[in-house]
Order: structure tokens, then C-alpha cells, then sequence
């Protein structure tokens, strides 16, 4: 296959996968037909998230996709990691190229690829299109938690989210989100905090091709949390305005408690006192804690680890077709195909 960009190769598409091969070679067969179908011009980048498993072949003959390459990271870092390794190799190598992010496993269907590419073509590629998911193919559980996630986002942020990966970024678009320290946490996340213009198309989510979700519960609420960390300075705002309303309110009811009494005749309630102190340590605790962590993320901000199109390449161990990393898991593994 052809070498990956260049201007042969307008589109790249973005695929993170940790030992879920299978899936992708068929997510892989389907953008060649796609792509094929519509005479564009791409290429695809694996970003090999420190998989043990070794790539399954690739059973199909490529007549749309100009390459298939392999990006293979020193660990495993994290799915939102990975897409943040690969934005930023496709920075460095492949300037003016936009890209097509999505998951490898099936859930985003090459078969949608083009709805996103149409809305990315009447903004004249100027805009982030994403993937609004209208539809989940999970159980009730799942949908019951992604619910009060999004809830808990929409909170502590203000601001709604229905989106995951997928979707196209203009190339003019992938240094903004690479030079951002929010993009190392969470893609999507980052991209709105980068005040990028972005267009939602909703597609609903499509099944897993092999195997069970691998998103449970504890996966759920790191994802979610590295998505509402991104918007730390203005949670940590949220958080102290509640605060102060809630001293507020606090405050009121402790005064009522003792007014109301002297005005109505009424008996002074048993306890007071004690209910007294008690409300008022525990609204001190609360507008200090918010006020606590309110200057640590603004502190944290300011001292950002890692700035993703600096320090990337400390997390690629190498790059090649996938051929090429079949052929050295064969070497690595001691075992043929």
C-alpha cells in the first residue's frame, strides 16, 4: 500500500484498538468499500494502544483506502490517550489532512461515515463535525448510569453532551486540539473547550462486531470524570456559587428557626442549639472545600504535565504498515499465523 498522507490522501481515519483486531479489519474492509464507492481519497491510522494480541489479517483486496498504518504506543494509556497520540503523529507527518476519529469495535459504522463527510462538506470544512448519539444499543443498566452522567455533566458544566469520538476534524483544527492539555484527558471534551465551530449529526450507535462491551460501569465514571475535568475552572465555579447559595439558604432557615418562635409564641424546637452549630459547621465545611478546590484546579491549570504535541512522541515505540506489525508479533511471539 501507498505510504499515509500526503496529497493523495485528504482524509485520514483516526481508529484507537487495544486487542479487538478482528473488529477492526472489518471496520477496515467496510471504509475501503466506502471509500471506494465514493472515489475519496484516505488513508487509515491504528493507533496500537498497547495490545498483547497480534493484528488479524486483512482479508480484503484495498480499492478505496490508500493505507492501512500501524502507530503502536510503549503502554497502554487510555482510548482518549491513543486518539490524542495519533491527532498529534498526523499533525507532525501529515500537515493538511483532516481526519475521521472513530472506534474500532463497530459501534461507529463505516456505513455512517459519509452523513458525517456531507455535513462536513456543506460547512465547507471549516466546522467539527461529531456523531450525536440519538440511539445506544446497551442495556438498561448502562443507559440508566450514561443517563445520570450526563446529567452530573450537564450540572457541574452547564453545558449538555450527547457526543463520543466519532467524527471529522478539519485539518486547520488539529493543532488546536493538540496543543491543548484538556485533549490528554478527553478528545471530545477538549474540542469544545478549544471553542471550535462544531455541527452534530445524530447516528444512532451500531453493535459491537466481536465480543462484549468492554465500557462497565467503573470505565463509565472515568470516562466521565476526565470529560468533566476538562471543564474544571468552570466547575470549580459551579461549585462555589452553589456553595454560597447554599449558605445562604442555610442561613435563612437557622434564622427562621429562631424567629419564627419569638414571633408565633411558639416553643423554642428542642435542640436548637445544637442544630444551630451543626448547620453552620457543615455550610463552613462546604463553601471552604469549594473555595479548596476551586484554586486547585485553577493552580493545576497553570501547571499543565503535558502538552500533547510536545510530549507525544515519549509514548511511540514504533510505526509501519500493519504488516509490518504482524510480522514482528510473529518474531516477538515465537508463532506463525
Amino acid at each position: 500500500m501507498n505510504a499515509l498522507g500526503g496529497p493523495d490522501s485528504p482524509f485520514i481515519v483516526l481508529i484507537p484498538v487495544l486487542d479487538d483486531w478482528p473488529s477492526v479489519a472489518a471496520v477496515l474492509a467496510g471504509l475501503d468499500d466506502v471509500f471506494a464507492k465514493r472515489r475519496w481519497r484516505g488513508s487509515a491510522l491504528i493507533v496500537d494502544d498497547g495490545s498483547v494480541e497480534k493484528p488479524t489479517p486483512l482479508e480484503f483486496q484495498p480499492r478505496g483506502l490508500r493505507g492501512v498504518e500501524v502507530l503502536r504506543l510503549t503502554r497502554n494509556l487510555g482510548h482518549q490517550r491513543a486518539i490524542c497520540v495519533g491527532l498529534c503523529h498526523v499533525e507532525k507527518n501529515h500537515p493538511g489532512c483532516a481526519v475521521i476519529v472513530m472506534d474500532g469495535d463497530g459501534q461507529d459504522s463505516p456505513a455512517d461515515v459519509p452523513v458525517l463527510v456531507s455535513d462536513f462538506d456543506r460547512a465547507a470544512k471549516r466546522q467539527v463535525v461529531f456523531a450525536g448519539r440519538s440511539k445506544r444499543p446497551e442495556g438498561v443498566t448502562f443507559k440508566a448510569f450514561y443517563w445520570l452522567y450526563r446529567l452530573l455533566h450537564r450540572l457541574l458544566t452547564g453545558r449538555a453532551i450527547r457526543v463520543g469520538n466519532f467524527s471529522v476534524l478539519p485539518a486547520d483544527a488539529v493543532g488546536a486540539v493538540t496543543s491543548s492539555p484538556e485533549a490528554w484527558s478527553h478528545y471530545a471534551a477538549a474540542v469544545h473547550q478549544c471553542r471550535l465551530p462544531i455541527s452534530v449529526v445524530n447516528i444512532p450507535r451500531a453493535q459491537r462486531l466481536h465480543g462484549p462491551p468492554r465500557m462497565n460501569f467503573v470505565a463509565l465514571v472515568t470516562h466521565g470524570l476526565s470529560a468533566i475535568t476538562v471543564f474544571g475552572d468552570i466547575v470549580s465555579v459551579r461549585l462555589l456559587i452553589a456553595a454560597g447559595l447554599a449558605g445562604v439558604g442555610g442561613a435563612l432557615l437557622v434564622l427562621a428557626m429562631w424567629l419564627l418562635p419569638a414571633a408565633t409564641g411558639a416553643p423554642l424546637p428542642s435542640g436548637a442549639v445544637w442544630m444551630t452549630i451543626l448547620a453552620v459547621a457543615f455550610l463552613m465545611q462546604l463553601n471552604v472545600g469549594a473555595l479548596v478546590v476551586g484554586f486547585l484546579i485553577h493552580h493545576g491549570r497553570r501547571t499543565a504535565s503535558v502538552i500533547p504535541k510536545r510530549d507525544f512522541e515519549s509514548f511511540v515505540a514504533d510505526f509501519g504498515s500493519w504488516d509490518d506489525l504482524r510480522a514482528s508479533r510473529r518474531q516477538r511471539t515465537g508463532r506463525g499465523t
